[in-house]
């Protein structure tokens, strides 16, 4: 299907320039565009590529619109619209329903006949697929696990037995839903494991990266809230419980029994010790380590930035001097 500059504009409602009648194929960055594709600017410091894209129409705000040079497309949220934009122009191929002849399926699995299962996949007693849910090659499906409708689970997912998976959830390979969480008891001979008879509970729409990791509850249930986007090398320990619409970047690692409420965004390889509250609205910067609870929103950092090594090393050197200062200051005083 071919698109109008018109017809995206009115899908994203904004305001069209000029170049009404002209049709777009896809879409590109401004340096690659080429004519037939559509751009976007929402990040100043691609401002110098405006002028010189080959781009036929150019997603912006009203402010830069005024150097652009192409058809604009303006409207306030560049990066949303463009987002709106790309997924018109793109859609997800739909799969064919039906069940590959290498796939096995238990004898009392409920497979919705919408739905499409991929070679080699394997769905056990109990579970159930939804409506047009698509699972790609190589899965495999827990006992009495359930995967909603309009889910796409990419090939080599392994989801354990008795989680749910709400409807139009997206899992990419590799990702591991349900495993043991790291439950293990001291003893004077060793470790003694302690069962994890929980589950995992995702709500809807969700998309998990690949790669990512999130285990079952101890007694009580992993919850993942509507909305949440996890991205890649992500490991979320047993009865964890995040938020609807939190985003989580790739390798944080958040241990068991943090609670992380809604509309969070958790920067990437932040590290979340266990027993914690977040709140709702709390942005974590990248490589932060959190230890208490977060009881108030805001923007939360810690560490340090990358530097010249020479003055990262006087730094460090300073810091392991400074217990000896204070001794001497405080001596100073008396």
């Amino acid at each position: 299907m071919t698109y109008t500059l018109a017809d995206l504009a009115e899908h994203v409602g904004a305001n069209l320039s000029s170049g009404h009648d002209c049709i777009v194929t896809g879409v590109a960055t401004l340096q690659s565009a080429k004519q037939g594709d559509v751009s976007f600017l929402a990040n100043s410091h691609y401002k110098k590529f405006l002028v010189s894209s080959n781009a036929t129409a150019i997603v912006l705000s009203q402010q830069d619109s005024e150097h652009c040079s192409a058809h604009a497309i303006v409207c306030a949220d560049p990066y949303l619209a463009f987002a709106r934009i790309a997924t018109l122009l793109h859609p997800e191929e739909i799969s064919k329903p039906g069940l590959h002849a290498t796939a096995v399926i238990a004898c009392d699995a409920l497979v919705d006949p919408t739905a499409s299962i991929g070679a080699h996949c394997v769905i056990e007693s109990g579970a159930i697929i939804g409506g047009e849910a698509t699972i790609y090659p190589g899965c495999v499906i827990g006992r009495n696990a359930k995967i909603g409708n309009n889910c796409r689970v990419m090939a080599n997912v392994t989801i354990y037995k008795e989680c749910e998976v709400g409807s139009g959830c997206l899992i990419h390979s590799g990702a591991v839903i349900g495993s043991d969480g790291f439950g293990i008891a001291p003893s004077k001979s060793g470790w003694v494991k302690v069962p994890q008879l929980g589950r995992v509970i995702i709500g809807d729409d969700v998309e998990i990266g690949a790669n990512t990791t999130i285990d079952r509850g101890a007694l009580g249930d992993t919850v993942i809230g509507d909305g949440v986007k996890l991205d890649n090398l992500i490991q979320i320990a047993h009865n964890v419980k995040i938020g609807d619409h939190t985003a989580i970047a790739a390798c944080t690692a958040i241990a068991g029994s943090t609670s992380i409420g809604r509309n969070c965004v958790i920067a990437g390889a932040v590290g979340i010790v266990g027993h914690l509250e977040i709140v709702d609205g709390v942005t974590v910067t990248a490589m932060s380590l959190v230890t208490k609870s977060l009881t108030e929103p805001g923007v939360y950092s810690s560490g340090w930035g990358a530097q010249p090594q020479s003055s990262w090393q006087r730094q460090v050197a300073g810091l392991r001097r400074l217990p000896n200062f204070m001794r001497r200051l405080r001596g100073l005083g008396k």
